[in-house]
């Protein structure tokens, strides 16, 4: 074993070893989705949660490398710090200016990718069977976790998005970084007309309660809406929604597993089926 001094940790160097590192990290849920991964593609890994303090997260992950880690999971608050001190960066994580995935190439060098925005489209077009292309969509918030799946959404060819957010200017500045890669602009929240076909919250208001300005009229009884979080009960974001009648409201606890899934394979090499670890993790939250 290779003791790792900066986390306090014991490397066992016959079994790979993965991390995810956070701050808060103890209610992370991807240590049983990787398990559940590894146990279906039969990897011999290891994967823990580690608290990371907020001074120490360049000192932690060089040191979780150099003690013969294979890969880290970044999440709250360091995705930006993770995409900074990497030598290599994925064009998902160049546009998202964020990183959710460490490894080392064969050159040794710290490569960053970003898998959210893939594990968002890969839930709504194969487990929810949704379509982005061609639909006109209303995506809410202006920060990194939208900035994560805007490119995605975008190479799905929809007809128009839209960003809205509290903050206008951030709505402003984020379409225009994204104005290249297809039809998408910012409005403020009191000028936006519906119908959408699809509504995205990428904002967390919900899950404290709390629901940005959205004027009636933006649903039709054929649109489909998608909160990023998710909880045991529904959100609040999804509840508006339905009350709205949209034809339904999903929450993002597919797109957690299906972001991992895309991880694991740039770790292991090969994508792991998600269906029955979905539907485990949906068991566990209704529970």
């Amino acid at each position: 074993m290779v003791l790792d001094t900066a986390v306090g940790q014991s490397l066992d160097k016959n079994i790979d070893q993965y991390r995810v590192f956070g701050n808060p990290i103890h209610q992370s849920k991807s240590p049983n989705i990787h398990k559940a991964f590894a146990h279906a593609t039969n990897q011999n890994i290891n994967y823990q949660t580690q608290l990371v303090a907020v001074d120490e997260f360049e000192h932690s992950v060089k040191a979780f490398f150099t003690a013969g880690g294979k890969g880290l999971n970044i999440t709250v608050p360091f995705k930006q710090r993770a995409f900074a001190m990497a030598q290599v960066v994925s064009p998902a994580a160049q546009k998202a200016e964020a990183a959710n995935t460490l490894y080392l190439n064969e050159q040794g060098q710290l490569v960053a990718d970003n898998t959210d925005g893939m594990g968002l489209v890969r839930d709504i077009c194969h487990n929810l069977n949704g379509q982005l292309s061609a639909k006109r969509i209303l995506v809410l918030g202006a920060g990194g976790a939208v900035r994560g799946v805007l490119q995605p959404i975008l190479a799905q060819l929809p007809k128009q998005v839209v960003i809205a957010n509290r903050t206008f200017s951030k709505a402003k500045s984020l379409a225009v970084s994204f104005t290249h890669l297809g039809a998408i602009e910012a409005l403020p929240m009191d000028q936006l007309k519906g119908p959408f076909d699809w509504i995205i919250n990428g904002t967390s208001a919900s899950l404290a309660g709390d629901l940005p300005p959205l004027l009636d009229g933006l649903l039709t009884s054929n649109s489909r809406c998608y909160d990023m979080m998710y909880s045991a009960q529904t959100t609040v974001f999804n509840t508006w929604a339905l009350r709205q009648g949209a034809a339904c409201a999903d929450d993002g606890l597919g797109m957690l597993v299906e972001q991992a899934a895309q991880s694991f394979g740039l770790w292991r090499g090969i994508l792991p089926p998600t269906a029955v670890v979905l539907s485990a993790l949906r068991s566990e939250l209704k529970a």
